[in-house]
């Protein structure tokens, strides 16, 4: 899915490009570029900002207004209303900084790019084409699938509270 968020989605940016999702995102757009790009590029415009959300829904725009206030409930609620998977398939991913899909990599062609003990002890990377940004499921993976299991724990709460 296409989305496009607003300057204070950053993080939420983030962590749909991981789960597979093309985010436009950028500091520098503003309302007019934004409610422009969603319709040229069909991208589902997300956003914090009830009236940019309003002026969206009152062009015809697919718009989402998000409201949580921790990015397992932003997450949550996205996944909910445009029925997302909370789950990382790296071969799907998308680059968190620039939004390019992201290419596994043999471990070898990147020997002299990463620290030795990451060398060492993982098997499986990816590689950004566009920034050459390296990503591997390492220690701080704990902390991502933490954050995915309190999403997929509060989108079942949604599902529940408003009968699905």
């Amino acid at each position: 899915m296409k989305f496009l968020a607003d300057v204070m989605l950053g993080k939420l940016t983030r962590w749909l490009r991981m789960l597979g999702h093309d985010v436009l995102y950028s500091v520098r757009f503003d309302d007019s570029e934004l409610l422009e790009l969603a319709k040229k590029e069909e991208r589902v415009l997300l956003t914090k900002d009830f009236e940019l959300y309003k002026r969206a829904i009152g062009r015809g725009l697919d718009a989402y207004y998000v409201e949580g206030k921790t990015e397992s409930e932003r997450l949550a609620e996205v996944a909910k209303r445009y029925n997302l998977q909370l789950a990382i398939d790296m071969d799907k991913s998308y680059c968190p900084i620039c939004n390019a899909k992201l290419q596994a990599t043999p471990k070898e062609q990147l020997q002299s790019e990463l620290k030795k003990n990451t060398f060492t002890f993982y098997e499986k990377f990816w590689k950004c084409p566009n920034c050459g940004q390296i990503y591997w499921q390492g220690a701080h993976w704990t902390q991502i699938n933490n954050t995915l299991t309190q999403a997929q724990t509060k989108l079942e709460e949604l599902k529940e509270n408003n009968g699905a």
